[in-house]
C-alpha cells in the first residue's frame, strides 16, 4: 500500500479498527449555493444519515416528506415510504446525468442519487481508498499558509459512483485529511476543493465533522465566495 496512504488509514482509526465495523450513522446539516442552482434549495433540517462501509449503500431519512427516505447504490436509487412502500426509483441513475450542465434543474432522485454517493465516500475516507480496484499515486503537495499538504490521486473503479474517475486527497502533519479535489460530472464537471476540520473521534474512528466545497480556479484555489456545499455532522456512530 502506498506509504501517504498507509500512514493516513493509521492516524483516521487503523485498518484493523475499521474492518471491524460493517456500518455508520450520522445526522447531517447541508445547504450551499448547488442545490439552490439545480431547483432544490436545501433547508437547514437535521436528517439521518446511514452508510454501509465496505459496499456503496447509502440512506438519508426523511427525504421529501416525514415518513420518506432513501435508499442508494450504484445501479439503483429510489425515494421510500419507512414502510418500505416505493415512492419513486430509477435504475442505471447515473445515465440520466447525460448532457447536464451545472444550470440543469435535478429532480428529486437527481439529488438522492448524489447526496447518496457524495456521503458515502465522505464517510468512509480514506479507508475507501485501500478497497480493491481503487489506485493511488503521490502528487505535488498542496501549499496551505504555513503548511505543506502531501497528496494523493486517487482512480475509482468503475463499478464506484463518486463524483469523478480521478479525485485528489491531501493531507496535514498529521496525516489527518485536510482537502478533497474533485470534478462533480454530474452537475457539468465543475472543479471543487472541499475543506475538511473540526475532528472527532467516534467508536475509534477520527473524522472531520465540517466540510466546505468551494469552487477553484485553474491555480486550484477555492472561490471562497462560492460555496457549493457545506455539511455538518453530528451524533456519529461506527458500529
Amino acid at each position: 500500500m502506498n506509504d501517504l496512504l498507509t500512514k493516513a488509514i493509521e492516524a483516521h482509526g487503523g485498518i484493523e479498527r475499521w474492518q471491524e465495523l460493517t456500518q455508520a450513522q450520522a445526522t447531517i446539516v447541508s445547504g450551499g449555493d448547488l442545490f439552490a442552482i439545480k431547483g432544490l434549495p436545501q433547508d437547514a433540517t437535521p436528517r439521518m444519515m446511514t452508510v454501509r462501509l465496505h459496499e456503496e449503500h447509502a440512506s438519508v431519512q426523511p427525504f421529501g416528506a416525514r415518513d420518506q427516505k432513501t435508499d442508494f447504490t450504484p445501479g439503483r436509487v429510489s425515494i421510500e415510504k419507512l414502510n418500505g412502500h416505493v415512492v419513486a426509483e430509477r435504475k442505471d441513475p447515473r445515465t440520466s446525468f447525460s448532457g447536464h450542465t451545472l444550470e440543469t434543474p435535478w429532480d428529486p432522485l437527481d439529488r438522492a442519487y448524489f447526496n447518496g454517493y457524495a456521503l458515502w465516500t465522505y464517510l468512509t475516507t480514506p479507508f475507501l481508498l485501500a478497497m480493491p480496484g481503487f489506485t493511488v499515486t503521490d502528487i505535488e503537495p498542496w501549499r496551505e499558509r504555513d503548511e505543506v499538504w502531501p497528496g494523493l490521486r486517487a482512480a475509482f473503479p468503475l463499478q464506484i459512483a463518486s463524483h469523478s474517475a480521478h479525485q485528489d486527497f491531501y493531507f496535514g502533519p498529521d496525516r489527518l485529511l485536510r482537502r478533497h479535489d474533485y470534478h462533480v460530472d454530474v452537475a457539468g464537471g465543475f472543479a471543487a476543493a472541499q475543506y475538511v476540520y473540526d475532528y472527532a473521534e467516534a467508536d475509534g474512528i477520527v473524522l472531520p465533522t465540517k466540510r466546505r466545497a468551494y469552487r477553484r480556479d485553474t491555480d486550484g484555489r477555492p472561490l471562497p465566495e462560492q460555496v457549493m456545499v457545506s455539511i455538518d455532522l453530528s451524533n456519529v456512530h461506527f458500529s
